[in-house]
């Protein structure tokens, strides 16, 4: 099962550099990285909508509950995907997409670390230590090798 589940991380690793080329030059012909992002996210609904009426159709006869939740955990995940996926469609005309991909990465990695550190929205707690230390300078180390060459 955890090479399934990793196998699953590396093949949606792999689609992230599609999204963002294909939202970027989406954000070129309609002269607007934030259009571009809204129909990505408009489009990226819609087909999640379906997903969820086919794969969790009981969610919609029970989704009253989805009210009595904090709005940060409604609002969150959504806004800080704009945040993402419009930087994304921004710095990849500007850094190509190996660039874009990596440093983006090391941020995603950085901000995981801390998560990890203090357990932040409940997860189980993994210390800052050596090794993982190492590998965020080593992912530095090539945000600047990629940058250079």
């Amino acid at each position: 099962m955890l090479i399934l589940l990793l196998l699953f991380g590396l093949f949606a690793g792999m689609v992230i550099p599609l999204q963002t080329s294909i939202n970027s030059r989406l954000g070129l012909r309609l002269k607007s990285p934030f259009i571009s992002s809204a129909v990505s996210f408009f489009v990226g609904m819609v087909f999640l909508f379906i997903v969820s009426l086919i794969a969790e159709p009981y969610f919609f006869s029970e989704g009253a509950h989805l009210f009595s939740l904090p709005l940060w955990m409604l609002i969150g995940g959504g806004c800080i995907g704009v945040v993402y996926l419009t930087a994304n469609i921004l710095l990849l005309p500007h850094l190509g997409s190996a660039l874009t991909v990596v440093v983006t990465l090391l941020g995603q990695m950085i901000m995981a670390l801390a998560i990890d550190q203090f357990g932040w929205f409940r997860v189980p707690v993994h210390e800052l230590n050596g090794p993982r230390l190492l590998g965020i300078l080593l992912m530095l180390a090539g945000v600047f090798v990629v940058e250079r060459f």
